[in-house]
Order: structure tokens, then C-alpha cells, then sequence
């Protein structure tokens, strides 16, 4: 595979991200949460330019849009959120992120706008820097990060083992993930939206960039997706986003997005039943908004930044079934920057 990888050179040439008038931020996070203030507060900490590096809070904003619910995030959090944060409490009539998302981003201020439906997933310490090189690449840059589930399994098969919150939290805390966020890694496991791995095309990303003008036309989300959680409208938004004309799919090969467990729609907290019965509805909508049923969108992605140690093993796992396949492979050849090195603190 990597035989078949040619380095793409950044240069002069590429264009930089034009800094907005009166000091904006370049990039706008929006972040939703509902019901999960423990989730929340380890992805926020994720987010904080003292977890991040090479990335200062004039870079970047964060704008958490919480659901109100019973179990809101606590007003002593919300008072220490760094200055670069601002934080919005909606009561949402509907079961759906989409308007908070929407709403999200309409009082944000980058140039770029990324947006992270689930509040549950925390981030590895180069997102930000790497997602701001990434829009270098091209003004048409779309930059996505693979998601993970942590686990050993994805979290819809592991809550049939008993798998829940305490597992879940015991896990992030048996290792030192405050000094170094890619030890995340070691514990977790490819998400279904990535299960195919890096040189596949994927459903989905958890934390996808777009310039703000794409995003103004395309309309933003659909407000027709209003089941529980949304329905597919995050696979909706990745497929648009990606088949729009004259875009370039940048893949953050070495971050992640890591899904801590809270009982989520999909992933958790009723019977298998329950769940399977809401995924039929939710592809029913999606294929009766658009015409047909979803299918992953066909990329050629530019793979970009470092790659930590930690990251190898899920590199070899999603290169190794087209190494050993006897047919061809019909997917595009990879075009990466590449720098193998190790991610310790």
C-alpha cells in the first residue's frame, strides 16, 4: 500500500486560510450536547487549546449548543470554559440536533465551520492544527477525521456483554489521556461509519470542517431529518458536503474522534430490538427524502499529518485485506503526506 502513496508537497503555492475581519477565529467548532455532562466535559477538555497543540484560542472558537435536558452540564463547568468557548442552553422541541447544529453555526464567526453532532467524542491533541492545514490544501478543502468507539468492540455489539458507562469511564481513566491524548488509541476500536478502515470510503465523520461557504449553500441541515438523534442526517451532511462540486476530501489520518459511551440513540441504553426498529425508520426517512438509499460517498482523500506509533495498528488492519485480495482494487490509490513518527509526550 504504501509503495502505491506519493507524497503530496505543501508549498507556497497553497493557499492559506484568510484571517476574517476583527480578529475572528478561523474555525468554528460546534458541538452538541444533550444528557451526557460527564461525555461532554472529557470532549470540552479535548477541544481546550491547553489539550491541543500547535493551536492558540485566537485560532479557533468553540460554540457548545446544549439540548436542555434533566441532566444539563453544571453551571461551575460551564463558568470555566476557556475564553475561545461560549456556551448556549436551547429548550429543543423536537428529538433532533438539527436546529441546534443549524443554530450553531449561525452565530458563529470562522471562516470555517466544523461541526461535531455528538458531544460524546472526545479528540486526539493535533485536530485542530492538522484540520487548519488541511483547508491550506485547497479552498475547496474538506477536511474529515476518522471516528472510533472506545472498547475493544463497537458499543452497539459490547452493551450485549454488559459493556456500559462504568466500563467505559474505567477505561479512559486507566490511561494518561490529559498529557497524551493518542494513547486513546490503545484503548478503542473503528467505529461502524470507519469500519472498512483508512483506504475504504467511510459513511460518516463526527468531526467534519467545510468552508462556510459550502455550508451556506448547501443550506446547512436538513430540518426534515427529525427522528430521534437525527436520523441519518450526519451520513446526509458527509455525503453532500464530499459530492459537492470541485471539493478535495482531506482525511486526518493520524487524529480521531473517540465515542465514550452514554446511552446513546444508536449505540446503547435499550434493547437491541428498540434500536434496530429506529435504524429501519431512520433509513425509511432518509429514503424518503432522498429518493434512495444511502450509500457511502466515493472519495479520493488526501491523508494528512503525523502519524503517532499508536496509530499503526488500525493503518495495518485497513491496508492488509487490499494487500490480500487477488481482485482488483477498484477504490482510488491514496494521496497522503505522511510523517511516521511517534506520538509521546
Amino acid at each position: 500500500m504504501l509503495t502505491q502513496i506519493r507524497k503530496l508537497i505543501t508549498s507556497r503555492e497553497s493557499p492559506e486560510p484568510r484571517s476574517n475581519t476583527g480578529g475572528a477565529p478561523l474555525v468554528s467548532f460546534v458541538v452538541i450536547v444533550y444528557d451526557m455532562p460527564q461525555q461532554a466535559e472529557n470532549t470540552l477538555h479535548s477541544l481546550s487549546a491547553k489539550f491541543q497543540r500547535g493551536a492558540s484560542e485566537a485560532d479557533y472558537e468553540v460554540i457548545v449548543v446544549e439540548n436542555e435536558s434533566a441532566n444539563n452540564l453544571s453551571p461551575a463547568f460551564i463558568a470555566g470554559l476557556p475564553k475561545n468557548f461560549s456556551y448556549h442552553l436551547r429548550a429543543e422541541r423536537e428529538p433532533t440536533p438539527v436546529h441546534a447544529i443549524n443554530h450553531g453555526v449561525g452565530i458563529s464567526l470562522g471562516q470555517y465551520v466544523c461541526v461535531m453532532i455528538d458531544g460524546a467524542r472526545m479528540v486526539t491533541p493535533g485536530l485542530v492544527k492538522n484540520i487548519l492545514r488541511g483547508h491550506r490544501i485547497d479552498d475547496r478543502a474538506v477536511v474529515t477525521v476518522p471516528g472510533y468507539h472506545i472498547g475493544e468492540q463497537v458499543q452497539q455489539e459490547a452493551v450485549e456483554d454488559g459493556y456500559g458507562k462504568e466500563q467505559d469511564q474505567a477505561l479512559i481513566a486507566s490511561i494518561d489521556w490529559r498529557n497524551n491524548g493518542y494513547e486513546l488509541f490503545d484503548i478503542a476500536c473503528f467505529s461502524g461509519s470507519c469500519d472498512d478502515g483508512f483506504f475504504r470510503p467511510c459513511s460518516e465523520s463526527n468531526c467534519i470542517s467545510v468552508p462556510r461557504a459550502i455550508w451556506a449553500s448547501l443550506g446547512g441541515l436538513d430540518t426534515r431529518f427529525n427522528l430521534r438523534g437525527g436520523g441519518l442526517v450526519n451520513l446526509d451532511l458527509y455525503r453532500r458536503v464530499l459530492e459537492y462540486p470541485r471539493v478535495v476530501h482531506v482525511s486526518l489520518l493520524g487524529e480521531g474522534t473517540f465515542h465514550q459511551f452514554h446511552d446513546g440513540v444508536t449505540t446503547g441504553g435499550e434493547e437491541r430490538e428498540v434500536r434496530d426498529a429506529l435504524i429501519g425508520e431512520m433509513n425509511l426517512q432518509y429514503e424518503a427524502i432522498r429518493g434512495q438509499d444511502y450509500q457511502r460517498p466515493q472519495t479520493t482523500p488526501v491523508f494528512l499529518g503525523e502519524i503517532p506509533l499508536q496509530v499503526l495498528t488500525f493503518v495495518h488492519a485497513s491496508a492488509e485485506p487490499l494487500l490480500g485480495s487477488k481482485r482488483p482494487v477498484t477504490y482510488p490509490p491514496p494521496i497522503s503526506i505522511l510523517s511516521a513518527k511517534s506520538a509521546k509526550s
